[in-house]
């Protein structure tokens, strides 16, 4: 298992041709706000900035500037003016907790997140950079649990699921409280480590009255007493994470379906212990089944979308392996994907949830295709938004 997620991490690491065309994203946008603003200051953070972002991954964008209301709907219509985005993906989210606007590239159709003058989430960047530092396995676990999520459609903070920066504090935590010291090591077990992350959020961390404190070393602390410190009617979230760079903000506040990413972190568990058990080696098709492969697959319409973006903008043309180095599979057709996603009906039942046909995520495409390779409606592989859970 630590050797399947070393090599998942490397297969979906992003590669130079995948960061040219997101910032070739990024100058057209901005290229559309400077004429709007010529003094603004357009930047990068999120997954994007920290690099921890999947194929499929949105852009986190922040404009800073001086307007007297944010400038949401001016910028709405310029980049439908100048079609950079495509006509009915743009949405404005005027209402949410940090205004932002949502659209599509026309072209390569990346997902993008437009805010204004949130300082938060530049900040967050740094503070997963310097967190990756001092905790080598971070990178690891986290791609592995973003595609676990993204799978099972619980990686949308506005949809009630657990947000890429969410994410990143839980799994911080989770290192900072580790009983073994050896956790922390870069020669550390990360098969055993994804295992306990699964033990601990879906088996036995206390969600209705503890919280997340990343801070001064990192403790837990208890709803009740977090709750004297509130306005009266208000309450810690589901998921309480406090945020170590803004006191007093609930990261994890809109993760309303943290009940239901439990449930799906406790079958993680179970299917992973069972499958590292001593027993395990009598299974049938043991020797050949990926460990990794039976929570989280890589669909072909994805390694398809990879090897249009390398034939656009890849300075040469590549070939990537389907196989990890194990001689494993990481490449399944939908139908292969539907049986890791649901594994067991009960799966679904347990989260409350209907089958996601993942095949209806991604369209039908061909690999020499020029024009940007996604549908539209495949709004449910993109990472979730960073500006929201930043908060």
């Amino acid at each position: 298992l630590h050797e399947e997620i070393i090599d998942f991490y490397k297969y979906m690491s992003p590669r130079p041709e995948e960061e040219r065309m997101r910032m070739e994203v990024v100058n057209r946008i901005e290229n559309v706000i400077k004429e709007l603003w010529p003094n603004a200051d357009v930047q990068i953070f999120g997954s994007f900035k920290t690099g921890l972002y999947l194929p499929t991954s949105d852009i986190d964008l922040v404009v800073f500037g001086k307007w007297e209301t944010l400038p949401l709907w001016t910028l709405e219509e310029a980049l439908r003016k100048h079609n950079v985005a495509d006509e009915n993906s743009v949405k404005v989210l005027d209402k949410a907790t940090v205004p932002i606007i949502k659209l599509t590239d026309s072209f390569t159709e990346v997902k993008v997140d437009i805010s204004f003058n949130v300082q938060n989430g530049v900040k967050a960047a740094q503070l997963i950079k310097d967190f990756i530092k001092k905790y080598p396995v971070l990178p690891y676990l986290v791609l592995v649990l973003k595609q676990f999520l993204l799978q099972r459609d619980l990686n949308e903070v506005f949809t009630g699921g657990i947000g890429s920066y969410s994410l990143f504090l839980m799994a911080v935590s989770f290192l900072q409280l580790h009983p073994r010291e050896d956790a922390c090591m870069p020669n550390a077990n990360y098969g055993v480590l994804l295992i306990e992350f699964f033990e601990l959020y879906g088996r036995h961390f206390n969600y209705l009255k503890t919280g997340i404190r990343i801070k001064d070393g990192g403790s837990y602390v208890a709803k009740d007493e977090v709750q004297k410190s509130m306005l009266d009617g208000y309450r810690p979230s589901m998921l309480y994470i406090e945020d170590p760079l803004q006191p007093g903000n609930d990261v994890g506040r809109s993760s309303y379906g943290a009940m239901q990413v439990k449930q799906a972190f406790d079958y993680a568990y179970v299917v992973l212990s069972h499958a590292v058990s001593p027993i395990a080696k009598y299974y049938p098709n043991n020797e050949t089944e990926s460990i990794l492969g039976r929570i989280i697959r890589v669909t072909q319409e994805v390694a398809t979308y990879r090897d249009w973006i390398s034939k656009q903008w890849g300075m040469q043309s590549r070939t990537e392996s389907s196989c990890n180095g194990n001689g494993v599979t990481l490449i399944v057709d939908t139908q292969q994907l539907d049986k890791c996603n649901n594994n067991l009906a009960e799966e679904n039942e347990a989260l409350g949830k209907p089958r996601n046909k993942t095949s209806e995520t991604l369209s039908k495409h061909s690999s020499n295709s020029s024009s940007g390779p996604l549908s539209s409606s495949s709004s449910t592989l993109s990472s979730s938004s960073d500006v929201v859970s930043t908060g």
